[in-house]
């Protein structure tokens, strides 16, 4: 797969485009920041530069990856979601990272919950997310898309656990489904003011 065929996935207020040169310096920031403490980082400059290389040369080496999530008004970029299956992975993971100034507004639910079901209608049966047990955003959003842990599958160190993802039918016409799509409504909301914990 050939860069110039990463699909364009549009949702409420996202439009989800394959990694550019030009998105690097947020993705830069945000790994060399402390956000990044439960995906390995922060990284230094030069770990940071091999990380995004490694985001799109993935697509080009698996034929999917991470797609870099804009905000559909000012095509500000707000984080990453998608697919990712590094050598030693176990599984193809979902996958999702959000700017800390993005933070707290549903974008990755909204952007992850539209990825699956690409992934899904591309034929992908399953999909897991490792989650570091430390991160409780990350473990709270993957409940509220539906994932559960998996004590039986394998983890990628040890020091992760797994979270499976629904099967794909059980995103179709299902309570799950409309709760999540209800929620993602809930943030797009422009009366909306998310107060407390910010979960992404």
């Amino acid at each position: 797969m050939t860069r110039a065929a990463i699909p364009v996935l549009n949702t409420r207020r996202l439009v989800l485009r394959g990694p550019e040169p030009g998105d690097y310096p947020n993705f830069k920031a945000t790994f060399a920041s402390y956000r990044s403490r439960f995906m390995g980082g922060p990284l230094n400059t030069y770990e940071a530069w091999m990380l995004y290389a490694a985001e799109i040369g993935h697509w080009d080496i698996r034929g999917f990856g991470m797609w870099m999530i804009h905000d559909r008004v000012t095509d500000a970029t707000l984080g990453m979601a998608g697919g990712w299956q590094p050598a030693g992975w176990p599984e193809r993971e979902l996958a999702w990272i959000i700017w800390p100034a993005a933070a707290g507004q549903g974008y990755a639910l909204e952007a992850t919950d539209a990825v699956r079901r690409h992934l899904y209608g591309q034929g992908w049966t399953t999909a897991v997310s490792y989650v570091d047990p430390k991160h409780l955003d990350s473990i709270r959003l993957c409940e509220r898309l539906g994932a559960r842990r998996d004590p039986e599958a394998a983890t990628v160190d040890g020091n992760d656990v797994v979270y499976r993802h629904p099967a794909p039918a059980a995103l179709v016409d299902t309570q799950l489904a409309y709760g999540i799509a209800r929620e993602i409504a809930h943030y797009a909301d422009p009366k909306l003011r998310p107060e407390g914990m910010p979960v992404d």
